[in-house]
């Protein structure tokens, strides 16, 4: 059979049993010649059927834009058949951009006036589809009149393309007001959904329109009311759920005239509880209509007792099977938690529980929402889940979580050593998964907890000694050490049990540090430091620090910093060891408000920020210097890292 003879049918089977790709083109590029030289001829009887083709081309994603014009013929064409085909082919090949559109205008309106409602219908749906702004200008009172007809099918039509006009031209609103208000008395469900979309259309863009229709609220919950006490109808009802599409779109609808209005708040508050509480929600349509009910009560101003019954029906949500429905719940949850803090308390184990949940989107709202509802109250228990959830969550959700632990443990800590045993236990647990400010926060705790100085010295000891990969805990582990290495070596600690350390042992420990091919030169920089400092804590280890051989190795490092200070500690020991007391006392209690907000990863800035920094004098090596200049900083120069 030639090309160009074949129906659409034959067409689409001979592409189908196309073997490749390469074969496919080939009958689809014959098959566009064939139909490109049929719509040059003057007059053919099958120019629907050409374009009908083309169409099927088009969907498969080649070149179809040579049958636009045709599409306009066919519009204009007097048979039901050919102008079907042609505002299908204007819906598909057609857009506002394109100048071709507006040659079809002058058929639309023609089309709207026509006795045959399926000639309108075709006229409404294309303007609805691909209707720029001048042709809802120019079509707009059409589309008026059409709102008033007395065919239900066309009023459908006529209001869905009244949204569309709207959308493209907000001003031209006013214009179907009162036909949208009259629409609301319809029995007809497809009509009242679309009467209601474009009520809603209509209240979002114009604060006039919203107070005029403040006044049909009476309206919309009579009609919501008879939605939720229908019996069974086998038309509407979906799942025992009398039209769920028509009663979500109302209570949108009431949650947009409700908000911040008492009247209207009032009117609507009976019937909320009504769907709130005869609502099932085993079924998917009845879990959508709940959750547009509780979108609507805590987006008025409803009474405290619906907003309890609308978190206890979220609360239900979190034991559903279904994990859309868990995650929306908790993603409602989160955004009421502030507010209704209180209620939300109440499911908080149904929370807790959904941290254990397989789906990575569920368990990081799990997370969020959990963060949220951390009080004085629950701070020991919620966590001990929280902690829990560490050392288990997934790698990307490490971040969030100890980020989340360290914000509510400083908020409502019971006690400094509880605070100073979670951070620890989050660095143990996550410590390279924290942020920046970690290592100085928790410095400054442990300066401002005096009483806890030794305690934290040798949990920080015995954990630098399990373990060194966890860059923050090592740093605020050499840290400590350096400035509480005198009572690490007592061993006599009260809170903890005793343990026997020697100056050999810690020096051992800083020197694995300084040696280790997972230290950084931030963590070397803290480390090489505890070390100079101890020298100042016990005379036994003067000799031995004296003569380390990281002194000297570090003296000619390429990092910069970790250079500058093996070299000034170097000319502590030898030139200006008279000084080396007064610049490595132990540093004084720390003020937030000096504190740094990184450890230094980069470009070395360790706790360089913790303390009152001085402007150091160039040339230090040359001449002697006053003493709180040599190190870098007052009281604690060593630590300029």
């Amino acid at each position: 059979m030639p090309f160009g003879s074949r129906k659409c049918q034959g067409m689409i089977r001979v592409i189908r049993s196309a073997r490749t790709q390469g074969e496919e083109r080939g009958v689809i590029q014959r098959e566009c010649a064939a139909i490109r030289a049929q719509f040059r001829q003057a007059d053919n009887g099958g120019r629907s059927h050409n374009l009908a083709k083309l169409l099927y081309v088009h969907m498969l994603g080649y070149p179809a834009h040579f049958g636009q014009m045709e599409c306009v013929r066919l519009i204009a064409s007097p048979r039901y058949n050919e102008k079907r085909v042609g505002y299908l082919g204007a819906m598909m090949l057609l857009d506002e951009n394109q100048d071709a559109s507006l040659l079809i205008t002058n058929s639309i309106k023609n089309d709207l006036a026509h006795s045959s409602q399926y000639v309108q219908s075709l006229a409404l749906c294309t303007l609805a589809c691909m209707g720029s702004a001048e042709m809802c200008r120019d079509l707009a009172p059409e589309i008026d009149r059409l709102l008033r007809a007395s065919s239900s099918y066309i009023k459908k039509k006529a209001t869905l393309c009244a949204v569309h006009i709207v959308r493209k031209v907000p001003e031209l609103g006013e214009l179907f007001t009162p036909a949208a208000r009259a629409l609301l008395a319809e029995k007809n469900h497809g009509v009242l959904h679309g009467a209601v979309i474009l009520i809603t259309e209509l209240c979002e863009r114009n604060a006039q329109t919203l107070v005029q229709f403040r006044e049909a609220v009476p309206e919309l919950v009579h009609i919501m009311r008879g939605l939720v006490t229908s019996g069974y109808s086998p038309e509407h009802t979906v799942a025992g759920i009398s039209d769920p599409f028509l009663q979500v779109r109302i209570l949108r609808l009431l949650r947009i005239l409700g908000r911040n209005n008492d009247t209207a708040s009032d009117a609507m508050n009976d019937l909320l509880a009504q769907v709130a509480t005869n609502t099932d929600s085993s079924k998917t349509a009845g879990s959508a209509v709940l959750y547009e009910t509780v979108l609507t009560v805590m987006d008025i101003k409803s009474e405290s007792g619906l907003r309890v019954l609308a978190v206890n029906i979220l609360g239900r949500f979190l034991l559903n099977n279904d994990r859309n429905i868990r995650y929306i719940s908790m993603t409602s949850l989160q955004k009421i938690v502030s507010t209704d803090h209180n209620a939300v308390q109440r499911h908080r184990g149904t929370i807790v529980d959904c941290l254990k949940d397989q789906d990575a989107s569920v368990k990081r709202r799990a997370l969020e929402l959990s963060l949220a509802l951390v009080s004085a109250i629950n701070i020991r228990s919620m966590m001990k889940e929280l902690l829990l959830f560490l050392s288990t969550c997934p790698p990307e959700l490490k971040s969030h979580a100890a980020s989340g632990i360290f914000n509510a443990a400083e908020r409502y800590s019971p006690s400094q050593r509880w605070h100073i045993d979670t951070i620890l236990h989050v660095l143990i647990t996550a410590g390279a998964d924290v942020r920046d400010e970690t290592v100085p926060n928790l410095i400054q705790l442990i300066t401002n907890a005096s009483q806890l100085h030794c305690y934290t010295v040798h949990k920080l000891y015995r954990a630098l000694v399990a373990d060194i990969s966890q860059q923050p805990l090592v740093q605020v582990a050499c840290w400590c050490i350096g400035e509480y290495g005198d009572s690490l070596l007592q061993g006599d600690c009260e809170e903890t049990e005793p343990i026997q350390v020697t100056e050999d042992d810690i020096l051992d420990a800083l020197e694995t540090v300084l040696q280790s091919h997972m230290s950084s030169p931030a963590t070397r920089g803290f480390a090489l430091t505890a070390t100079m400092k101890l020298s100042t804590r016990e005379q036994g280890t003067i000799n031995l620090i004296r003569k380390s051989y990281h002194l000297s190795i570090y003296g000619s490092c390429m990092d910069v910093e970790l250079q500058q200070r093996a070299v000034e500690y170097n000319a502590l020991f030898k030139k200006y060891d008279h000084m080396r007391a007064a610049v490595l006392e132990k540093m004084p209690v720390m003020d937030r408000s000096s504190m740094g907000q990184t450890n230094g990863e980069s470009g070395g800035g360790g706790v360089q920020e913790l303390e009152p920094t001085k402007p150091k004098q160039p040339e230090m090596m040359v001449a002697p210097q006053p003493a709180s200049q040599v190190g870098g900083g007052e009281g604690g120069g060593g630590h300029g890292f």
